[in-house]
């Protein structure tokens, strides 16, 4: 800010309000950028097979939403054995931050998935084959922790690198 000797009232309530305002966008991208590497914090862990890090970095009463316009979450436990089962199944599973962007309280990732399906996944059995996906999450971030969850998968390709088939129904 310049000296406001000399400045009338009018200009220096104007220098005030402009140097609030910018203290309150460095305050917001300071807490978006560490909601960028809250979220990438997950994703390391989730990598390194570690499914511990849900107490740390998720609230108490996270909800996953998958797919994302689902009524009834999942519970934060909901979804850690979830995840612990799918590392069980895909133990090479790895994610890639492909873009990532935080705004406001919400991060949103695009991310490409691969890992070796060695054992069998809810019925379906292993295959040896390398699955492949891609996936949007949309988080809500409150008070450094994932409170929310909203995540799109292209269920229906993955569901064919499994060895599924789609095939129209036979009217009777």
């Amino acid at each position: 800010m310049t000296g406001t000797k000399g400045a009338s009232p009018e200009a220096i309530i104007q220098d005030k309000e402009a140097m609030a305002e910018l203290e309150a966008f460095k305050a917001q991208a300071a807490v978006e950028e560490q909601n960028e590497a809250l979220f990438r914090k997950v994703v390391d862990e989730q990598n390194k097979g570690n499914t511990e890090f849900f107490n740390e970095l998720f609230a108490p009463d996270y909800a996953y939403y998958f797919p994302s316009n689902t009524q009834e979450p999942m519970s934060l436990e909901e979804t850690q054995e979830m995840v612990k089962t799918h590392l069980i199944s895909f133990p090479d599973y790895n994610w890639t931050i492909e873009e990532l962007f935080a705004v406001k309280d919400r991060v949103i990732a695009r991310i490409s998935s691969a890992g070796t399906f060695t054992r069998d996944y809810h019925g379906i059995a292993a295959t040896g084959n390398k699955v492949e996906s891609s996936t949007i999450i949309i988080a809500r971030i409150e008070n450094g922790k994932i409170v929310e969850e909203r995540k799109e998968v292209d269920v229906l390709n993955v569901m064919q690198q499994l060895g599924m088939e789609l095939k129209p129904k036979v009217e009777k």
